[in-house]
């Protein structure tokens, strides 16, 4: 009798419809399956063995295996909420003095704790370009992403170390749109896309920059301007407003002198990387004129 018991209540193999999941599933798995598929002395029934139950199994299996899968694949680079390349004038009316003026500036406005911070945020990407007359546009720092603190600092500490590439010079504004334009195929995939653009003149060479829109509006690039006012008969904030910005919500921000560029970049990057989209005199300041005004 002993014996017959013991023939009638047996250990089965794997479930039939389960050889693939079962190569994959966790050890512990299989000795609870092997446990449950225990025959009972009165029909053979296998205990709890319904496909609802089968479906479990299945599904622990699959998502071990699923497990497994995402772990030996590469990390995913980050979202990127914002590419921005910084377009700096170096033209013969820039002396050395005030090239030193927007280098330092520009880092001391990556420095900004407002600054630093939307741009940590963002996880964003920044180029900075050099250009002045036609044929010479320069990328001084390539595509560089800002995902931590330490490279914003890291990046503020190369720009305001960057070497002048040229010294006496025209202004094609519309050459530098182009050259940046072009530098945005190895951009990383972000979903805003910015030049900032800085100068203290009007384009004098090369291409109108009206010619280059047509472009920049299919690559979905918004344009912004800082104008440096200088002496002189032009109104560049003026010339910038209706020849160089656009996109929604395009703006110029407008320095008296190369002595408020440093307070007026910082004022533009806030503006810039905080995506602030509507804004007046009261909450963004005098100095900025928005492509609607």
């Amino acid at each position: 009798m002993r014996n017959e018991l013991l023939a009638q209540v047996t250990l089965e193999p794997a479930l039939p419809d389960l050889p693939t999941a079962r190569r994959f599933e966790a050890p512990w798995t299989r000795r609870f399956r092997n446990r449950l598929n225990v025959r009972s002395s009165a029909g053979g029934a296998r205990l709890f063995e319904k496909p609802w139950f089968r479906l479990k199994l299945r599904g622990v299996s699959q998502l071990y295996l699923t497990a497994a899968f995402a772990a030996c694949l590469p990390a995913q680079a980050s979202a990127c909420d914002l590419a921005l390349a910084l377009a700096v004038d170096i033209s013969g009316s820039v002396d050395p003095g005030e090239y030193k003026i927007q280098m330092q500036g520009l880092a001391n406005a990556l420095r900004d704790g407002l600054v630093s911070e939307a741009l940590v945020k963002a996880q964003a990407a920044v180029m900075l370009v050099q250009w002045t007359g036609s044929s010479r546009q320069e990328v001084t720092i390539p595509w560089t992403r800002i995902e931590s603190f330490a490279d914003a600092e890291a990046l503020a500490q190369k720009i305001e170390s960057a070497p002048r590439r040229w010294r006496n010079f025209s202004t094609a504004i519309g050459d530098a749109l182009t050259f940046t334009l072009d530098n945005w195929e190895t951009a990383p995939r972000c979903e805003r896309n910015v030049i900032d653009v800085s100068g203290d003149g009007v384009s004098n060479e090369g291409i109108d920059p009206l010619q280059v829109r047509p472009a920049l509006q299919a690559a979905d690039i918004t344009v912004n301007a800082l104008a440096i006012e200088e002496a002189g008969d032009t109104d560049l904030t003026a010339y910038y407003w209706e020849n160089l910005i656009l996109g929604e919500g395009a703006f110029v921000v407008t320095a008296n002198s190369f002595e408020e560029y440093p307070d007026r970049i910082r004022m533009k990057l806030v503006r810039e990387t905080t995506a602030q989209i509507s804004c007046n005199t009261v909450n963004c300041g005098p100095n900025i004129r928005l492509a609607q005004d």
